[in-house]
């Protein structure tokens, strides 16, 4: 199958593209600037945020499957249906356990009480589209450079389930943990251990 990657060089897409790789699909990563992860694997080099710019491009690979790691908000998602419409079969948009009440409440923007758990599919979503306040969206933009100021994962799910054009796969993904975690989320775990 052929499979293009939206965002395949990072954390979570260069393990992915190497998976997607070794069980024979054959790839493509879209990406500003980097090698790929596997050898064999092609690239398309661009920008997340001009995505129509190269549809062209995109449809010449012509891949039944867009997977798009980098999501941030609604109007990305628009962009991608409209780039996407007509060269690919289904679209797979990564998403985040942010979209949980039970996050809004962690982050004080929900109130009432906590959630019961285990959190699953059918929890409740927040309502409070504004999780994170302009200057914490302006500090994970530094180490995040395909997150728009306009971030709501919610808002990405409404678009790419909403429509009809394309099939929409959602994947919400909780904590990711491991090598190459640009923000390092398993040192302060690894740290509280480590000192007994």
């Amino acid at each position: 199958m052929r499979i293009l990657v939206i965002g395949g060089n990072g954390f979570i897409g260069a393990p992915l593209v190497r998976e997607l790789s070794d069980l024979g699909h054959e790839v493509r990563v879209f990406h500003r600037s980097g090698g790929s992860a596997a050898a064999n694997v092609r690239q398309i080099r661009g920008d997340r945020n001009r995505l129509t710019e190269y549809r062209e491009e995109i449809a010449s690979f012509a891949p039944a499957v867009v997977v798009d790691l980098i999501l941030s908000s609604g109007r990305q998602a628009t962009e991608l249906i409209e780039a996407m419409r007509g060269v690919a079969e289904r679209l797979v948009a990564i998403s985040s356990m942010d979209v949980y009440r039970a996050w809004g409440v962690i982050h004080g923007v929900e109130h009432g009480a906590l959630e019961p758990l285990p959190i699953t599919e059918k929890s409740p979503l927040r309502t409070t589209r504004q999780l994170y306040p302009p200057e914490t969206l302006k500090m994970m933009a530094g180490t995040f450079s395909w997150l728009d100021d306009s971030y709501d994962k919610i808002a990405v799910e409404e678009v790419i389930m909403g429509q009809s054009e394309l099939l929409g796969t959602v994947l919400r993904l909780p904590m990711v943990y491991g090598p190459g975690d640009p923000l390092h989320r398993f040192f302060p775990l690894l740290k509280r251990i480590s000192d007994g």
